[in-house]
């Protein structure tokens, strides 16, 4: 074993021989819009970002699926696992099968394999002081999809950021292993603020965030506004209360920083005579990323916000 449980690392590692090494993650997750070939979608890519964020490329997947087949038709079943194959084949990953039960309401993921040298791999505890930390997508994703649960989006904001979740991390975790990182993660279910927490700590590192140039989608103010706040968030928000210095950030920066994302983009820690290239490789991916703030000295997990 490579890695493991120590820093709370993306994937386990598994080093077959000298040059190669196996990736090996698992993901599901509760329907979270209301298309079931979109949920699919989402939910592969979701799975697949862990391989990624640890410099991995997945080839070999299983489907694990809940579903209650006596309240909802088999098609929507269908849809789902349509969804799902549809980001796999997209990844050029092979499907294997998978397993499912029967459940109380619809739940779908994957077991994700992929292969790496055991050189090339990519944790979450390699960030160092003075490192530049780069976000590969907008924040907010908690907060639209409950305001979707609620029936308060309009427009095109659901289309909008159910793409950026469908999106896979590909092609920001092939820049960053061109120009090569510090660290890596995903953001997930833990937020911003908790990943790069949990990247500081593992790293024995502080950080500090600039919270206007964090990447949001701007609807989210007004969705808050009318209380489009999942309870994962407040969990997270509470757990920051001991390791976030806020320095008076308004009460929706803070939950927008802590907000539970779904299918997040990529948290880069970059040294900063390598931050301008990484730019360049994520801009010429297509890749819209922001550079958030740096890797600081300080007590390992402690994070800065400055609100502008």
């Amino acid at each position: 074993m490579l890695t493991g449980f120590a820093g709370n690392s993306d994937a386990a590692i598994y080093r077959l021989t000298d040059d190669l090494a196996v990736a090996h993650t698992v993901d599901y997750i509760t329907p979270i819009v209301d298309d079931p070939e979109t949920f699919g979608a989402i939910a592969a890519a979701n799975a697949l970002s862990d391989i990624y964020a640890m410099g991995a490329r997945p080839v070999l997947a299983l489907n694990l699926v809940g579903f209650p087949i006596k309240t909802l038709p088999a098609g929507v079943l269908e849809d789902i696992l349509r969804g799902g194959q549809s980001k796999l084949t997209e990844a050029g990953v092979s499907l294997g099968g998978g397993h499912s039960i029967e459940d109380l309401e619809p739940k779908y993921g994957l077991a994700v394999t992929g292969v790496v040298h055991p050189d090339r791999i990519v944790t979450n505890w390699g960030a160092r002081p003075g490192d530049a930390l780069f976000l590969t997508k907008p924040i907010g994703t908690g907060i639209v999809t409950t305001g979707i649960d609620r029936g308060l989006t309009t427009g095109a904001l659901t289309p909008r950021v159910c793409a950026s979740m469908m999106q896979l991390n590909r092609a920001a975790a092939e820049a960053m292993l061109a120009v090569g990182v510090s660290a890596c993660t995903d953001v997930t279910g833990f937020g911003l603020l908790g990943h790069l927490h949990e990247m500081a700590k593992a790293s024995g590192v502080a950080a500090e965030v600039a919270a206007e140039n964090v990447p949001v989608f701007d609807e989210i103010w007004d969705l808050m506004a009318q209380g489009a706040v999942p309870e994962g968030t407040h969990n997270n928000l509470r757990f920051l209360a001991d390791w976030a210095d806020w320095n008076d950030a308004p009460r929706n920066t803070q939950i927008v920083l802590a907000d539970a994302q779904t299918s997040g983009g990529l948290l880069m820690a970059v040294a900063p005579e390598r931050a301008a290239a990484l730019r360049e490789a994520l801009g010429r991916a297509d890749v819209q990323a922001a550079e958030i703030g740096r890797i600081i000295a300080g007590p390992a997990g402690r994070i800065r916000v400055h609100a502008g």
